[in-house]
Parts: structure tokens; sequence; C-alpha cells
């Protein structure tokens, strides 16, 4: 199951592949990035609170700007398909394949946290980091973040 952005499409291909028998890939909109980061598409981050001035709106409180969702809404689409997704395939393992920010809120509203800017930023998943869910049913029942793999750097090139 994988967003409809591209970069997540090309993530669960490349997961897909490394599986034996390859699983079909299903693509959910619940599972798309953040709605108002298409607000702040195309500007470099320095620039935000300059060019995008309802960005200081939305750090303050999710959810009040049209477009704009709270970190419950955004976290409880994510957490939906994982329900749905253990209705339909008890005793399987699946893969969902999001955004950073949609995956945090999840796990903000699975540990009960409070559901404020700080919180967004205390616990990041980080590029290709996982929310790893054990469900049952339509409950929960243990999670736990998978930081990426660490990954050496390449020598630099000769001169």
């Amino acid at each position: 199951m994988h967003s409809p952005l591209e970069r997540a499409v090309e993530t669960a291909g490349i997961i897909a592949g490394e599986l034996t028998p390859r699983p079909q890939l299903e693509m959910d909109a619940r599972l798309t990035e953040a709605a108002f980061s298409r607000y702040l598409q195309g500007v470099p981050y320095w620039q935000v609170p300059i060019r995008r001035p309802l960005w200081l709106v939305h750090k303050a409180k999710r959810g009040l700007l049209p477009g704009d969702e709270t970190i419950e809404e955004m976290g409880e689409r994510v957490l939906a398909v994982a329900r749905r997704l253990s209705r339909e395939h008890p005793d399987e393992t699946a893969a969902v394949v999001s955004h950073a920010d949609p995956l945090v809120a999840a796990w903000i509203v699975l540990d009960g946290r409070p559901h404020n800017e700080r919180e967004m930023h205390r616990c990041e998943i980080k590029k290709a980091g996982m929310l790893q869910l054990d469900i049952d049913g339509e409950t929960p029942k243990a999670w736990d973040y998978i930081p990426p793999p660490e990954v050496a750097k390449p020598a630099p090139a000769a001169a």
C-alpha cells in the first residue's frame, strides 16, 4: 500500500521487488503527504516565513487554515489504512509507504502525546525510517520506530 506521490510509488516498488512472491501494489490517497505542504512547495525553507506567511499560523496550530489538517486527522488517516489492512489480511505482514509528517502524526496519536508542533519535531521519522506497528483487528498492540540503516558515504573522487 502506498501514497499516490511518485516518490512513495518508487519506494513501494523497491520494497516489493525484494519480496517473493512480489506483492501487488495498491495506492491509497489517505497515505499522501500533509495537505498543507502543497502551499509550501517550491519555496526554499529559509524563505518560507517571508513568502508563505500562513505557515506561521500552521505552525502555531495545525488545522486552523482551509486545507490544513490537525495532527489527529493526519495521523488517523494513516492508521485507518493500517486497520483496513489488518482486517482484510489478518496474520499477514504489510508495508505501508507514506511520508514523514503523516507517519509522525500517527506515532503521536498512538503514543497519546500532545497534538502540537513540538511533538511533530521531537521524534522525527527520517528518510527510509520505519514506524513498525503490530495491530490486532482494529487495535494497535505495539509500535516502534526503526531508524534508517547507516549507509557509508562514498569516498571523494580523486582530483
